[in-house]
């Protein structure tokens, strides 16, 4: 893999974009996770200003310190940086209380709970973004915005730009490499920050993401009945998300009227 070459590649892809859209730069948000600070360092190098928000909601401590870490260095780097928070707590607490709900899954609940975090920092994000003639640009990577759809629908999978999305997440951690990204931030195991207990992608997902990576590189040639062991499950684990979660990575269907109808 050409590390360079990919990241000059990428930025130029981004500057360009931005450029023709007539925008002034770019905004995201920064979790203290690899993805997020991969993208802040390639928008940085843009030149091009450059918005990183920080926005918890009972945020563990380490991901909020590798976050302002992450920021502070990037800021005393490039000029063209600018980074601030906004704690979004009292506004999930407040979203909370006034949506109580007596659903008896309490699972289900869960999720859509963190589900509406992720939505929350859409909307802020696309809020400063109009504010500042911006571009929010997106963080995900290939397994999770294709492979398994491990994401938020509205949420973190609402943006205008996708810089990352062609690259697996183990490449993700060649560029954070080859763009010094913090060390706490390339060793962290990767997480989506939206649960109280914070778990990992892995502990979610029930595969690392190598794992996932080799299972969508073979998706489309073999079956489970081809494999045995961890291989069959960690395939079914891609087949069953892959599936349950292809309505976040198509077209929203539209109903299509027949001409003879509206004539």
């Amino acid at each position: 893999m050409q590390t360079q070459k990919i990241i000059d590649h990428i930025v130029s892809w981004m500057k360009n974009y931005a450029e023709q859209a007539r925008a002034k730069g770019f905004i995201l948000g920064i979790s203290g996770g690899v993805d997020s600070a991969v993208v802040s360092a390639l928008a940085a190098r843009t030149g091009m200003q450059t918005l990183l928000l920080e926005m918890p909601i009972h945020q563990a401590t380490d991901q909020v310190t590798r976050a302002q870490e992450h920021m502070a260095a990037l800021q005393k780097d490039y000029p063209n940086v600018e980074n601030f928070s906004v704690d979004l707590s009292p506004v999930f607490d407040s979203f909370k209380n006034q949506t109580a709900s007596d659903a008896s899954n309490a699972a289900v609940k869960e999720l859509a709970l963190a589900n509406t975090r992720a939505r929350l920092r859409m909307t802020t994000l696309y809020y400063y973004a109009q504010l500042n003639g911006l571009l929010v640009a997106g963080t995900g990577n290939k397994v999770e915005d294709f492979g398994i759809g491990f994401f938020t629908k509205y949420g973190d999978g609402g943006v205008d730009i996708s810089p990352i999305a062609h690259l697996m997440k183990t490449q993700v951690y060649e560029l954070a490499k080859g763009l010094n990204i913090i060390e706490s931030i390339q060793q962290a195991a990767p997480t989506d920050g939206l649960f109280a207990n914070s778990p990992t992608d892995e502990d979610q997902i029930g595969a690392s993401y190598p794992e996932l990576e080799w299972a969508m590189e073979l998706a489309d040639t073999h079956r489970p009945e081809d494999f045995e062991g961890r291989q069959k499950q960690v395939f079914e684990i891609y087949q069953s998300r892959h599936k349950a979660n292809l309505h976040k990575m198509i077209p929203i269907p539209v109903c299509e009227i027949p001409e003879a109808y509206l004539l």
